[in-house]
């Protein structure tokens, strides 16, 4: 349990760095565990079928070893650092995992993971890749699927009433994310964007009703500061896919920038979007994880008939984050072999100058080595936006 006799913060680092102890805890107490890779494994039916939703998560500070036995090197190198700690034991405490098709490495190495781990449950989700009528017609008998597999799994029958409570749960969490990124508009902001990393990671591990009550510790904590702790500096925007460590951000902030905005999968990408209710959950659903979460796996069709139009449509979320958070610069962070977000890069360049704002893009391969080798030219950026 959260421990509200210490600073929010102890608590927040706690999850951060011994990520799962809670979830070992409240297994040992007989809880069901599930994980997930990606932000596109609707959280809501897992938590309606009484299990807890765990986010699995890689580690820069572990050379990926055992991992690269069962799965190819060309595989995304955070995809393959989550696999290799999977394989090394550190999620054993799940009782199943959900993959979704994110990208093709998820999709290709779906077998690696049931054959290669203990878990007694595994469900692939399968997202389509467009955003049509008849793939909402699909995605929404695929969810039914995944819920009626994962309610023989657990036991227990996942009603429309169960979907809905959890879908009021998320929706309120998400509610706690979007007034904490508020506090980010302040110049300098009242939130780093290393406590915010910390805090959505910590809270990715976390049952739902612990999670909102974190978020609202630690919303009490920093609007009770007055003044923000910062200095002045360059408002930077993080552009790119999953950023579940600290390291960038805090290089960022080391050397001068604030981080205030992103378009992370574990940040405001998978954070902001609500689902509908008041009517079929599970339609409601579909919707919110294909259409509201903008992920360059979801392909939308140009109804622009331009490519000025085409980038508009595909990453007006960045210009409006860019414009509501007043940044001066962003940082496109992508790792090496990521495909889906690898080939957007040239549009996107060509978005973030149709924007003027300065942009620096950043290739990486999961790993705290290669950090001090961005110093660099993270500093450079700083230093030619900040003139």
């Amino acid at each position: 349990m959260i421990d509200k006799e210490n600073n929010i913060f102890d608590t927040v680092k706690n999850y951060y760095n011994d990520y799962g102890f809670r979830a070992k805890d409240l297994k040992r107490e007989g809880k069901k565990f599930i994980g997930y890779v990606c932000s596109f494994v609707p959280l809501e039916i897992i938590t309606a079928s009484g299990s807890l939703p765990f986010r699995v998560r890689g580690n820069i500070h572990e050379p990926i070893t055992k991992g690269d036995t069962l799965l190819e090197t060309i595989v995304c190198p955070y995809y393959r650092s989550v696999f290799d700690l999977s394989v090394k034991g550190e999620y054993d405490f799940l009782s199943g995992l959900v993959i979704p098709h994110g990208c093709d490495s998820m999709v290709r190495s779906f077998s690696a993971w049931s054959y290669g781990l203990p878990f007694s449950y595994f469900h692939f989700v399968n997202i389509p890749s467009v955003c049509d009528e008849s793939s909402f017609e699909f995605f929404d008998a695929e969810l039914d699927a995944f819920r009626k597999s994962l309610g023989k799994f657990t036991g227990k029958a996942i009603t429309e009433e169960h979907l809905r409570q959890a879908i009021r749960a998320y929706n309120e969490n998400r509610d706690k994310v979007r007034a904490l990124y508020e506090l980010r508009k302040a110049d300098p902001p009242l939130i780093s964007g290393t406590e915010l990393t910390m805090t959505l990671t910590a809270g990715s591990s976390l049952p739902i009703e612990e999670s909102n009550d974190l978020f609202d510790q630690v919303l009490t904590e920093v609007k009770g500061r007055g003044k923000s702790p910062l200095k002045k500096g360059p408002r930077i925007f993080i552009d790119g896919a999953c950023l579940d460590n600290i390291e960038l951000i805090k290089l960022v902030e080391e050397l001068g920038g604030n981080v205030v905005a992103d378009t992370i999968c574990n940040g405001a990408r998978d954070h902001f979007p609500k689902t509908d209710v008041g009517g079929d959950p599970i339609h409601a659903l579909a919707h919110r994880y294909l259409d509201k979460i903008n992920c360059p796996k979801t392909y939308r069709a140009n109804r622009a008939g331009t490519f000025e139009g085409d980038i508009a449509n595909r990453f007006g979320d960045v210009g409006t984050y860019a414009r509501e958070f007043r940044v001066d610069g962003a940082i496109l962070y992508v790792y090496k072999y990521c495909d889906p977000f690898g080939f957007e890069v040239p549009a996107r360049k060509a978005y973030y100058q149709s924007l003027n704002l300065p942009l620096l893009h950043l290739e990486d391969i999961y790993s705290a080595g290669t950090i001090s080798q961005l110093r660099t030219r993270v500093q450079a950026f700083l230093e030619m936006i900040g003139q």
